[in-house]
């Protein structure tokens, strides 16, 4: 398996259709990435649940799952479900986040997902960050859309743990959820892990990615130098 490394990262943008999607979806690799790269940016864009229980779950959220960040976190108030009818709006909120930042590593959802939301907001990430990486993150759901991803990051037990705590502790409004437990969380990044010959991980869906094997090390690839 070829290990691919992101060189210089000093700044994530991170977005998601609905607060928890994001911590769901990347929880673990932000904490991995935040806890090895203090003061690193991450730029936050969620579609909907603005002014309510749910941005101020996601504020507090966010702000654990990035220790030692400099996050910047905007959540909109577009109607759960109907993203497709807002296209414009969301198009504007992309485009905004694009403007004032020039991200290393864009997470976002799969282009994909059954969620007409997460699809949605996949599709509309190309047309504003088109010369980044984009790592499409999946999320568990009754739809049955996991599919065979491109991409992983290793999860050390510790980091796992911590991600499955921090969702149970910081999104009280989803716990009544019947796939919203600790087994599925564990058991997607136990699977993970297994496709990448470690413990856990998260998985990520690649739709284009540039090398530079001019520069490269031996057995590794980078990408944002």
């Amino acid at each position: 398996m070829i290990r691919l490394g992101a060189g210089r990262l000093e700044r994530i943008v991170a977005v998601g259709a609905h607060c928890d999607d994001i911590a769901i979806g990347a929880g673990g690799t932000l904490l991995t990435l935040c806890l090895a790269r203090p003061g690193i940016r991450v730029d936050a864009l969620v579609l909907s649940g603005g002014g309510g229980e749910r941005e101020q779950e996601e504020q507090a959220a966010l702000a654990a799952f990035c220790p030692g960040a400099d996050l910047r976190l905007t959540v909109l108030k577009l109607p759960d479900g109907r993203m497709p009818a807002h296209w414009e709006e969301a198009k504007a909120a992309v485009e905004e986040l694009r403007g004032r930042t020039e991200p290393d590593l864009v997470l976002a959802p799969r282009t994909d997902d059954a969620h007409q939301d997460h699809r949605g907001l996949a599709q509309l990430l190309p047309t504003a960050f088109r010369d980044h990486l984009v790592l499409g993150y999946e999320i568990v759901k009754w739809d049955g859309d996991l599919g065979r991803p491109s991409a992983y990051q290793p999860l050390s037990p510790e980091v796992a743990e911590q991600k499955v705590r921090l969702l149970q502790e910081h999104y009280p409004s989803q716990r009544h959820r019947p796939w919203y437990d600790r087994e599925a969380f564990l058991g997607l990044a136990r699977i993970r892990g297994i496709e990448c010959h470690a413990r856990y991980a998260e998985a990520f869906a690649v739709t284009k990615l540039t090398l530079d094997l001019g520069t490269s090390h031996p057995g590794t690839l980078n990408v944002g130098e």
